[in-house]
C-alpha cells in the first residue's frame, strides 16, 4: 500500500501533526497513525476530505491503492446488505406470526400495529431489491456468492439469469398462497 506513506509525506509538507490533520478529517489521531503505518484503510469520506486537505486529487492520493479501495467498498456493500437482510427476516416472521395474536388480544388496534409492521416491513424489502438491482444479484446461489464476496463466471451468470423468470412466478404463487392463508385465518377469527 502507498496510501500511508503519501498521507504522511503530505502531513509533513504542510507541518501538520497528526492530531491537526486528524481534526481537519474529523478522525482520532490514532486514526491517522494507523493509516500512516497501513494498519488500516481511510473510508471514502475520508479520502474526499484528505484530498481537499492536501490539495491533491484522489487518484493522485491513493495512487496503487485502487484495487484495495475497490475490495473495501464492495465489502462494506456486503456488510449493508447482510445487516439489512437480517432485519428483513425478523420483519418478516413478525409480520406472519403476529396478526393472528394481536388481533385476539388487542382487537382492532392489534390490526392498526400489524398494519404499521407491514409498512416497515415493506419498505426494508423494497430497499433490499434496490440493492439487489443494484448489484445484480436476484437468485439464491447469485445473493450466496455475493455474500462470500466473489463473483460468478459468466456461464454460471447465465445460468442463473435463466433461473430468474421461474423463481419469480415461484415467488408469485408463494406470495399468493400466504396471503390466502392469513385472509382464512381472519375470517376465522372473526366469525
Amino acid at each position: 500500500m502507498e496510501l500511508g506513506s503519501q498521507i504522511k509525506k503530505r502531513r509533513n509538507e504542510l507541518s501538520l501533526s497528526q492530531e491537526e490533520l486528524a481534526e481537519k478529517v474529523y478522525v482520532s489521531r490514532q486514526t491517522i497513525s494507523n493509516w500512516e503505518n497501513d494498519k488500516s484503510y481511510p473510508d471514502v469520506n475520508s479520502l474526499v476530505l484528505l484530498s481537499e486537505v492536501f490539495n491533491v486529487s484522489i487518484d493522485n492520493l491513493i495512487k496503487g491503492d485502487i484495487e484495495i479501495m475497490k475490495e473495501q467498498i464492495r465489502a462494506e456493500d456486503r456488510k449493508k446488505f447482510e445487516g439489512l437482510s437480517h432485519i428483513y427476516a425478523v420483519l418478516f416472521l413478525l409480520a406472519i406470526l403476529s396478526p393472528i395474536p394481536l388481533f385476539h388480544f388487542l382487537s382492532f388496534v392489534g390490526i392498526g400495529i400489524w398494519l404499521m409492521l407491514m409498512g416497515v416491513t415493506l419498505y426494508v424489502a423494497f430497499r433490499l431489491e434496490k440493492m439487489k438491482k443494484q448489484f445484480d444479484i436476484q437468485t439464491y446461489r447469485e445473493i450466496v456468492a455475493f455474500s462470500e464476496g466473489v463473483g460468478l463466471d459468466d456461464i454460471a451468470k447465465a445460468r442463473e439469469e435463466g433461473k430468474r423468470p421461474y423463481q419469480k412466478l415461484l415467488l408469485a404463487l408463494g406470495s399468493g398462497l400466504l396471503t390466502l392463508i392469513i385472509a382464512i385465518s381472519f375470517a376465522m377469527l372473526l366469525k
